[in-house]
């Protein structure tokens, strides 16, 4: 297929144009390159530095490559940001949403696959998460992607735009070529690696006093890969719906930094600190639904695994792409 991928030069983006590309399809990438990078963008894609704030920009440029499915990875994605300035995170992550919704529509695209987060779900009251879980956001950032599931199923209805929203928990690791370095990086395993690397005199553990086994918090790693094999299934004709991405395996981010720690040979000093605000305890996806529905199968599921590939980037790669 001809693949519209917005924000294909960030973390998540960039890797899933490696991938469509490796199973054979045509990409075109449009980014601003405010978060991504150009380095990143696979050589066998055609790239056109645009923003979606411009909105004939983006209309033209789904228009003119003959796309017939958009995947939508370009949004602002810091929760902490969000709280400070959640101007920024409507704007870039609804409104400019909106002109890529419309550019589909107006060159009769059959498929939107939309980046969405696991925030949207706030405070859950039941783990792990099934998509029945009600969606009670508790920031913008979780609030802006919520609004732009509810404006995808209203152009379901309305214009017959058949489209599939991942709603992701953490992503993590690298390919071969591709890593993930960000602006500012708050993601934990790239800031525990900094101190294997270091980088860094030690990683910080905010909160020790959790109802969990060790007493820190308990998250959910996808391998990237995984990720962007789910939005390939995406495209197949029929799919269409709401999609937690997860691999259903918690772990503890003293868990994380003790994986760190024997992958690296590296001892990681780590520092306790109170909780962040609005931290939940456990957040656990459940993907039954993209495994029964997508034909999903996870093939790099461990911990291990994980933070093995984003090590093998991280220590080929220590200033990033920069370097």
């Amino acid at each position: 297929m001809k693949v519209f991928v917005a924000g294909g030069a960030g973390y998540i983006g960039s890797i899933c144009v490696e991938e469509l590309l490796n199973a054979g399809h045509e990409v075109t990438v449009f980014d601003n390159l405010s978060e991504g990078h150009r380095v990143a963008v696979d050589e066998r894609a055609q790239f056109i530095d645009g923003c979606l704030s411009e909105r004939q920009t983006t209309l033209d440029a789904v228009s003119s490559c003959g796309a017939e499915a958009v995947m939508h990875f370009a949004a602002f994605a810091q929760v902490g940001e969000s709280m400070a300035d959640p101007s920024k995170y409507f704007r870039n992550n609804v409104a400019n949403g909106i002109n890529l919704l419309d550019a589909a529509v107006e060159a009769d695209v059959k498929k939107f696959v939309f980046s969405s987060t696991a925030a949207t779900y706030g405070m859950p009251d039941a783990v792990p998460i099934t998509e029945l879980e009600p969606q009670k956001p508790i920031n913008p950032y979780g609030e802006s992607k919520l609004m732009f599931e509810t404006i995808l199923n209203w152009y379901h209805e309305l214009h017959r735009l058949e489209f599939v929203a991942f709603r992701y928990f953490n992503a993590a690791g690298c390919s071969e070529r591709l890593g993930e370095e960000r602006r500012v990086e708050t993601h934990l395993i790239p800031n525990v690696l900094r101190v294997a690397l270091g980088q860094k005199e030690e990683c910080r553990i905010f909160g020790t006093d959790y109802p969990t086994p060790d007493g820190t918090c308990i998250r959910d790693y996808i391998h990237i890969i995984d990720l962007a094999q789910a939005h390939m299934l995406a495209l197949a004709p029929g799919k269409c719906g709401f999609y937690n991405l997860g691999n259903g395996e918690g772990y503890s981010v003293l868990e994380v930094i003790e994986t760190c720690r024997q992958v690296t040979g590296q001892p990681i000093p780590a520092v306790q600190e109170p909780r962040r605000p609005g931290d939940p305890a456990r957040l656990i996806a459940c993907s039954q639904k993209a495994i029964d529905d997508l034909g999903w199968k996870p093939r790099y599921a461990t911990l291990e695994q994980i933070v093995d590939s984003a090590w093998r980037w991280h220590s080929a790669h220590p200033n990033g792409y920069t370097g």
